[in-house]
């Protein structure tokens, strides 16, 4: 029973499917890749007891190279990190493990493979190690192992990568010829298996010692050079790609490495290129500490034999090109004050090779140069007179420029092109290009080599160049140089920068030049050509702009101390003045430079027409002060400053206050009410304690702003300001102060009510700033623990108590305005109320007249009725006796007659105006047959309705 129901209980067979020969060889080569653990590999290399067993190892190390052919797994990084660092170490004594290095070096261009996507995370560490310690191989002298570290770090930036990048990062435009294996391929190998994005990598680097380990093993390659310039071209890539990179061999003083060692042997010519490159990448990213590393001795010693080396040598286009990259790397470096361009020679070479050709040279390093005058010699002397610029700032340096005539091979080159003595090799626009940057040299040099520019007739040679621009037939702007902005086909680059080199000499105030200038009659000369431009039909641009205020600069530095220069500013200046003024501030703020314009003219008001009583007078017959007045209700609040304080340099002559006082603006203000308005905006922005109607709120405090007694109270030094004091300079109450007082306290014009509250205010302001004052002693006093001697506390007291007794005083009097200023609304509105009632009573009686006269042409009853009234009345009118004169005088009749009729406008009978004329009549008893028994009518004015 039991075996029959075991063998009913079988199962059938199952048939036997045998593997294919492909499926059995990936079975067996999986199986391999199981049975090679890399733990075993690294115990195999490192037991003393098999570390002699080289046949094993290298058959070893080549199954894994052969499993590994399609990349390393990231799980296994470390491990062959070990194994390669064991292979290099056995390497130097036996080569036979160098191949295996440089395969392996071969497969790490590849990339890692991975098989989760989470795996790209959690072996990022094992990654930054693994590239840490790949770098390190650089320190085998075996030249192979050396180039295929560095082939495959370039190659980190060259693949091309299966996938979209997962990070984002491009790929480069020129991949390598070399692909690598796609999903297809490693899914044969294993499903499971992924490549990672070259980007990954590339992030990793970063973070690794790849780039410090390349730069130092710099120093082991001079006995090869091949393998120097491509650690080079390998720094260049890093350099490039990564500021991280950069920051990592900055802080491994890469800068000064590449310097001090871009000057050995080199076949190739391209160690130069290569290292200026690398520092070009450097200075980008981390410029400070860059050239605080090339500033040392040996490193501006190698800059200055490349840079001379490549001047003397270079002939190509490409040498050229370096030599000025070279001088741009100088550049930067003379920035930083602590460099030794002086100390090293290389700042005299320089400078002399910046005179060149302009200047003859007995110098070795010009005797026998020669430029092509080409764009890169143009170049080259723009960064040399760049270069004089910057180290400028060295006394040393500019005792340097005296001795190499620096300043004169500049006004050289200033001269207009017919009186130029300049070399004949420079083309016209090149010539127009190194004028402008010649200009732009001096007005940096000039005010620091006075004597120089004035030894050798600085003002002369711009004057000469300025008359050049201004002529009719002058042409400039070929050039397309920074310099020349704003100037293309014209002489407008020029004008500009012969002005502002004029304006930084003048405004020296040294009175030999100013002088001089002024001798050659510049002042006439400046007006007509502001003048002259103004009446350009150009449209205004901002070189324009610059030029008229830098000239009214220049007019207000020369005039501002000297009254005979004001007379010869004379009537042409103020016309000037006027124009510009009359054009207002309605382009304050147009960004092409108005606002630099009118502040300019402003100042130009005050040097040169203020304080010559000629001008003046012309000035105020020209309505100058009436300008002022419009420029301060219009103008921003950054210009009511300058403005003031012309009015109130104005105000001394007496024919001001007439025109300031006849003037309104728009709107019909007076300018006392825009003066006291700016008050109250000026203690507004102040914060200052007031009422609603702008009277004092706290008598301890009326003008006092809030911040000067929150700030805690510090003893001043015998020659400092107090906070009081220099509160005036800080806002506008004294200049309105002043200008009001001179006008006068009594009948100002066009007041109202808050102004004359505010106008009490000002008239004790500066009572109220004496008693600011003498609180700020005593709480200082207080606050040094120092007492005054009684006489002196009694006095101090007295005083402070009187600051607010006048304070009280002047809220009193703002009480009693503005009672005043009730009772007149008061008045005002009663007389108002009284019209009101006449106009209405008018009204009435003007109706109840018209209803009459309607009445009487409407109703016949109402007629007669009123004609009876009026013959009653008018027999009741005549006399009951005659005299006995009228005998003599007999008695004469006048019959009325319409001469003309007049419309007054008004409605009704008053509307009409009717001129009578009377003709006398003869008396009765003289001519019986024309008497009559009825007496003559009494007539009255007809109404003629319209």
């Amino acid at each position: 029973m039991d075996s029959g129901r075991i063998a009913h209980g079988r199962k059938p067979d199952i048939p036997v499917i045998r593997p294919r020969p492909s499926d059995k060889k990936q079975q067996i080569h999986e199986v391999g890749v199981k049975s090679l653990e890399l733990s075993k590999v690294i115990r195999l290399l490192e037991d003393p007891l098999t570390a002699n067993m080289k046949e094993r190892h290298l058959f070893v190390l080549n199954k894994l190279l052969k499993r590994s052919q399609m990349g390393f797994l990231l799980k296994e990084l470390t491990d062959v990190s070990k194994i390669l660092n064991i292979c290099a170490e056995k390497g130097a004594d036996h080569p036979e493990y160098v191949p295996f290095l440089c395969q392996a070096l071969h497969i790490c261009r590849l990339p890692f493979l991975k098989e989760k996507t989470s795996d790209e995370l959690s072996y990022a560490q094992d990654v930054v190690e693994f590239l840490s310690h790949m770098g390190c191989l650089m320190r085998m002298s075996d030249a192979e192992v050396r180039q295929q570290t560095l082939e495959s770090v370039k190659c980190f930036y060259s693949c091309v990568a299966p996938k979209p990048l997962i990070d984002g990062t491009d790929r480069l435009s020129k991949p390598k010829p070399r692909t690598f294996p796609s999903g297809n391929q490693l899914s044969r190998l294993s499903p499971r298996l992924h490549p990672t994005s070259p980007g990954y990598r590339l992030q990793l680097l970063e973070r690794s010692d790849l780039a410090q380990t390349l730069l130092l093993s710099l120093a082991a390659l001079e006995n090869q050079p091949t393998i120097k310039l491509q650690l080079l071209q390998t720094l260049q890539i890093l350099s490039s790609s990564s500021h991280m990179n950069c920051a990592l061999i900055v802080n491994a003083r890469g800068a000064e490495t590449i310097c001090l060692h871009m000057n050995e042997p080199d076949p190739s010519g391209q160690v130069l290129f290569r290292s200026s490159e690398i520092l070009w990448n450097l200075l980008e990213t981390g410029s400070e500490e860059v050239t605080a590393q090339l500033s040392s001795m040996e490193c501006v010693t190698s800059l200055k034999e490349a840079f001379l080396h490549m001047l003397t040598t270079g002939s190509r286009h490409s040498d050229l090109q370096l030599r000025n990259d070279l001088l741009v790397i100088t550049t930067l470096v003379a920035e930083n004050p602590k460099s030794l361009l002086i100390e090293s020679l290389f700042a005299k070479q320089l400078v002399v090779l910046a005179t060149f050709p302009e200047l003859k040279s007995h110098s070795p390093l010009v005797c026998n140069l020669k430029l092509s005058y080409d764009n890169e010699d143009l170049k080259m002397k723009k960064l040399l007179f760049n270069l004089l610029v910057l180290m400028s700032k060295d006394f040393a340096a500019l005792q340097l420029y005296k001795e190499e005539r620096v300043m004169l091979a500049l006004l050289t080159l200033a001269k207009p092109p017919a009186a130029s003595s300049g070399s004949p090799g420079w083309t016209s626009a090149q010539r127009e290009e190194l004028q402008l940057q010649a200009l732009a040299t001096v007005c940096t040099l000039a005010p620091l080599m006075l004597d120089d520019y004035t030894s050798h007739q600085g003002n002369a040679s711009l004057l000469l160049l300025l008359d050049h621009c201004v002529a009719q037939d002058a042409f400039f702007g070929q050039s397309d140089g920074c310099h020349n902005a704003g100037g293309s086909g014209s002489t407008k680059a020029h004008m500009r920068h012969c002005v502002r080199v004029l304006r930084s000499v003048l405004s020296l105030g040294v009175d030999s030049v100013n002088q001089d200038f002024c001798d050659q009659g510049t002042i006439s000369q400046f007006l007509g050509i502001v003048m002259q431009m103004e009446a350009s039909p150009d449209e205004e641009d901002a070189v324009t702009l610059e030029i008229k205020s830098d000239i009214q600069l220049i007019l207000s530095a020369l005039c501002e101390n000297d009254m005979h220069r004001k007379e010869l500013f004379g009537s042409d200046g103020v016309e000037m003045a006027i124009h510009f003024l009359e054009k207002g501030c309605d382009k304050f703020y147009s960004g092409l430079g108005h606002n630099r314009l009118l502040l300019s003219t402003v100042d130009c008001v005050r040097s040169c027409i203020v304080g010559c009583y000629t001008t003046e007078d012309y000035f105020l017959a020209k309505k100058g002060a009436c300008l002022l007045l419009d420029l301060l209700s219009s103008s921003p609040r950054c210009v009511h400053c300058n403005v003031l304080a012309n009015l109130l340099e104005l105000c001394d002559n007496p024919n001001t206050a007439s025109h300031i006082l006849s003037w309104r603006d728009a709107g019909g203000q007076t300018a006392p009410r825009v003066l006291l308005q700016l008050w109250r905006d000026e203690e507004e922005e102040l914060k200052v304690s007031r009422n609603l109607h702008g009277g004092i709120a706290d008598p301890h405090k009326p003008i006092l702003r809030p911040h000067q007694q929150a700030d805690p109270q510090r003893p001043f030094a015998a020659n400092m300001q107090s906070a009081a004091i220099l509160e005036l300079s800080e806002n506008l109450r004294i200049k309105i102060y002043s200008i009001v007082s001179k006008l006068g306290y009594q009948g100002l014009p066009g007041l109202s009510r808050k102004d004359d509250v505010t106008l009490s205010v000002v008239r004790r302001y500066l009572d109220f700033k004496v008693g600011e004052v003498w609180n700020e002693i005593r709480r200082e006093l207080e606050q040094d623990c120092v007492r005054p001697t009684t006489p002196d506390e009694e006095a101090l007291s007295a005083i402070c108590k009187e600051a607010e007794d006048t304070a009280m005083r002047v809220a009193a009097e703002q009480e009693s305005i503005l009672q005043r200023w009730e009772e007149e609304d008061t008045r005002e509105e009663e007389l108002v109320y009284t019209e009101i009632k006449s106009h209405w009573k008018q009204r009435e009686l003007m109706a109840e007249s018209w209803d009459s006269y309607v009445s009487k042409t409407s109703n016949y009853e109402i007629l007669k009725e009123i004609k009876a009234k009026r013959e009653k009345y008018i027999e009741s009118s005549r006399p009951k006796e005659r005299h006995q004169e009228a005998a003599v005088h007999p008695q004469e009749h006048f019959v009325g007659q319409v001469v003309s009729v007049e419309r007054t406008g008004a409605q009704g009978p008053a509307g009409v105006k009717v001129m009578l004329a009377r003709a006398p009549l003869k008396v009765a008893g003289r001519d019986p047959a024309g008497a009559t028994s009825q007496d003559p009518e009494y007539f009255s004015t007809v109404s003629v309705k319209d």
